[in-house]
This record gives structure tokens, C-alpha cells and sequence, in this order.
């Protein structure tokens, strides 16, 4: 398989953890990249961050124009016409950049996986089903996709995997119900989840950003 294209950060010389982190609907890899300087991480660990560009395709909530997307998707706020197929391709690929990472020196318990939106949906699915330990799995303002498929795509590997939600008391795109829902069936399914609310809409604040720093260096230490 061709890995995605990337765009790559190191916060040291000879990273011994990587993030691979997702972006959003219609966004790019280039999206995330200057929180990295808002985290303000220390120098050690040192960490390779990994924005990966999704695929271009017709979105169906896009009247089927092309865009930069993880899968098609008809809205986020229900279960109903799920592209099962395009989340799995998503899946695969970033395995795959799991595996390059192992390659290069940083097993997947020195990988986290995160993502902001469809990309947090992608990040959980492939952390939940991943066949080795993660590090951890971070999502923003996003929700637990194929629900109905969640024990059948859970690995043992990753049951005791720390997971990081968060999400906003005012966002329009998907509603925090949605995504509180997605946290109790994990919980109930028997994941450890850290879950944060925040008054905010569909976007990253400030408070949230020094919470997610104090999880990742939690994660990682």
C-alpha cells in the first residue's frame, strides 16, 4: 500500500514517540500543525508529528463536490447511510502509517493516535481495533462511527488503551449528545475514557489545548 502523503514535525532530534494525527472534513494535514508550538511540550520526550492529507472524493454532505475527506458522509449527527467501506479504507491507511512508524523505530506503544472531527472518528475506530498496544487515542469534537460494530472491530490489544474525548457544549456540527452517547458505549463496552465538555462550538480552545498537553505528556511519559 502507497502511504498517504504526510506533512512532518519533529520537537527533537530522534523522536521516540510519534502522533499521527487526523483533520477534519475538508481540511488538510497542514491544519493541526501550529498547535504543536501551543501544546508547549517539553524538549523530552522528543515526538514526530504526523499530519497526514486525507484522500480527495465526492461528499455526499458537500452535494457530492470533491474534497479533502476520510470517508462520505451525510451528516454527523445520526447513524444512517455510515460509509462503512471508506472508513475501513481510512483504517488501513493508517495502520499503515502505524507500521512505518515501527519501521523507523517507534512501536505502536509509542504511537497516539489523534484526530479533530472525521479525522477523531478514524482515529478511534483504528485505535479500538488495532492488533497491537497503542499509546493512546485522542478525539476531538467527534463520535465513535459504525457503533453497531464496535465489539466486532475491538481488540483485546487495545482495551486498557487510554482515550482522550473532548468536545463542545455549542457545537452545530455535531451535536455533544451525539458524542456523549459514543463515550457511555465505550465506557459500558469496558474502555477507560477521559471525557471533557467545553464551551466552545465545533473548534479547540485554549483550556482544552493545556488539557490535551497534560494528557499526552501523561500518555507518553
Amino acid at each position: 500500500m502507497k502511504p498517504l502523503p504526510t506533512h512532518e514535525i519533529e520537537t527533537g532530534t530522534s523522536p521516540t514517540a510519534s502522533i499521527i494525527w487526523m483533520h477534519g472534513l475538508g481540511a488538510d494535514g497542514y491544519d493541526f500543525a501550529p498547535i504543536i508550538s501551543e501544546l508547549a511540550l517539553p524538549s523530552n520526550p522528543a515526538i514526530r508529528f504526523i499530519f497526514p492529507h486525507a484522500p480527495v472524493r465526492p461528499v455526499t454532505l458537500n452535494q457530492g463536490r470533491p474534497m479533502r475527506a476520510w470517508y462520505d458522509v451525510s451528516g454527523f449527527d445520526r447513524e444512517i447511510n455510515e460509509d462503512r467501506a471508506g472508513i475501513e479504507q481510512s483504517a488501513a491507511e493508517i495502520r499503515n502509517l502505524v507500521q512505518l512508524e515501527n519501521n523507523r523505530g517507534n512501536p505502536p506503544s509509542h504511537v497516539l493516535l489523534a484526530g479533530f472531527s472525521q479525522g477523531g472518528a478514524v482515529a478511534l475506530y483504528t485505535g479500538l481495533g488495532y492488533p497491537e498496544k497503542l499509546a493512546g487515542i485522542m478525539v476531538l469534537s467527534s463520535y465513535l462511527p459504525l457503533r453497531a460494530n464496535l465489539h466486532d472491530n475491538l481488540n483485546p490489544a487495545n482495551m486498557a488503551t487510554p482515550i482522550f474525548m473532548a468536545h463542545g457544549y455549542y457545537d452545530p456540527v455535531i451535536n455533544i449528545e451525539f458524542s456523549r452517547k459514543s463515550c457511555d458505549e465505550l465506557k459500558s463496552a469496558g474502555l477507560t475514557v477521559d471525557w471533557r465538555e467545553y464551551p466552545m462550538a465545533h473548534s479547540v480552545s485554549k483550556t482544552e489545548i493545556s488539557d490535551i498537553s497534560a494528557w499526552i505528556q501523561l500518555v507518553l511519559a
